[in-house]
């Protein structure tokens, strides 16, 4: 597959505010779904680890269509509704239940530190891999940039994210074994983003490149 770059292209159909949206989905599922967690061969894991890396998808593919000042608008843009849907969605399903609206009339400390850490995650992690794509997308080989990219990425999001929510937290378990338990969380991430996620940005640019008009030659003047 022969990639361009295509950030000429009209690209209306791909507006920000519908980027915006796509990622504060992707990041109320994660906050919910990271509160549920399984066994995958014996190691200890969540459901939002399968999640949040879409996130990676969409952000790579926004970097090569329309280029990575755009990516940067729409990370700016999601930062704020991103901490406050993170703060309210792990106070209403804390520990995976539903606590009721009233959850919300008491502030809780530890759950806005976890939010905030994931505010923080977010936003580091995603410039990261804007940085990282951006660098590497006009190689000819489609898969470098979206595997480098998440990889660097992914690796800064889960490390600051546990370090600023469970470094020396009043959740004993999490203050001794967050270390432990990121490495396991990016294993997983990067496993499912390089084996799954990979092939579906592949799968996805090859028919937008075919679906979207080809860019307008340039005219020397």
């Amino acid at each position: 597959m022969r990639i361009t770059d295509s950030r000429a292209t009209p690209a209306a159909w791909l507006g920000l505010p519908t980027l915006v949206a796509l990622h504060i989905l992707i990041i109320i599922a994660s906050n919910y779904l990271v509160q549920l967690p399984f066994q995958l061969f014996g190691v200890h894991t969540t459901w939002g680890a399968f999640t949040f890396p879409l996130v990676f998808v969409v952000t790579d593919l926004t970097v090569r269509l329309i280029g990575p000042q755009a990516a940067r608008r729409v990370v700016a843009r999601v930062m704020l509704p991103a901490l406050l849907a993170s703060y309210v969605v792990s106070v209403l399903f804390y520990e995976g239940r539903f606590n009721g609206w009233a959850a919300l009339a008491d502030f809780n400390t530890f759950v806005f530190r976890i939010a905030l850490a994931s505010f923080i995650a977010y936003v580091v992690g995603q410039l990261t891999d804007i940085a990282v794509f951006a660098r590497l997308r006009r190689l000819p080989a489609w898969w470098v940039a979206p595997a480098a990219s998440t990889i660097v990425g992914s690796l800064i999001d889960t490390f600051v994210f546990f370090s600023a929510a469970f470094w020396r937290s009043s959740d004993a378990f999490m203050a001794e074994h967050w270390v432990e338990i990121a490495w396991v969380d990016y294993a997983t991430k990067l496993a499912f983003s390089l084996l799954a996620l990979l092939p579906l940005y592949g799968a996805a640019l090859k028919a937008l490149l075919r679906w979207l008009p080809a860019p307008a030659p340039v005219r020397m003047a």
